[in-house]
């Protein structure tokens, strides 16, 4: 799989959720005073499985990029991008739980160690990124 912005920062040692978001923010040339603002959100939100921390930094790249929401109108219409983020990556991955992207329980005592170990996160978390940010990329293009 050819890098994008994103992976090649998966691939520094951030967490999914900083790589999409920093991968966003500059694209757009936006300063993040500190990118690991999104570092819990790794796991499916702190080890817990639960949404992938790639649609997570893509759902903060949004925010950081069409808000603050000045009125009902402008709220509803960010919302609306979310929800498009999230129906297309669940798409196109099959869910957006860490837990079922990966088959681990990274909260469980060694659990992120033995999806490391496994090369499984390899196979997963990088299409994961890899994903999240093109479709973000094209959902952000598409709402100009």
């Amino acid at each position: 799989m050819d890098q994008n912005r994103a992976t090649e920062i998966l691939a520094q040692g951030y967490t999914c959720a900083e790589s999409v978001l920093m991968a966003v923010s500059q694209e757009y040339e936006m300063e993040i005073e500190d990118p690991h603002l999104a570092m819990g959100f790794g796991g499916g939100m702190g080890l817990m499985g639960e949404v992938c921390g790639a649609v997570s930094g893509a759902v903060m790249a949004i925010s950081l990029v069409k808000g603050p929401a000045g009125n009902e109108q402008e709220f509803q219409d960010i919302m609306s991008l979310v929800r498009d983020l999230r129906s297309r990556f669940e798409s196109e991955m099959g869910t957006a739980s860490c837990r079922d992207l990966t088959g681990a329980d990274l909260a469980a005592p060694g659990g992120l160690e033995k999806l490391i170990e496994s090369g499984k996160s390899e196979k997963v978390c990088v299409p994961a990124v890899d994903t999240a940010y093109r479709l973000v990329m094209d959902v952000l293009k598409n709402a100009q």
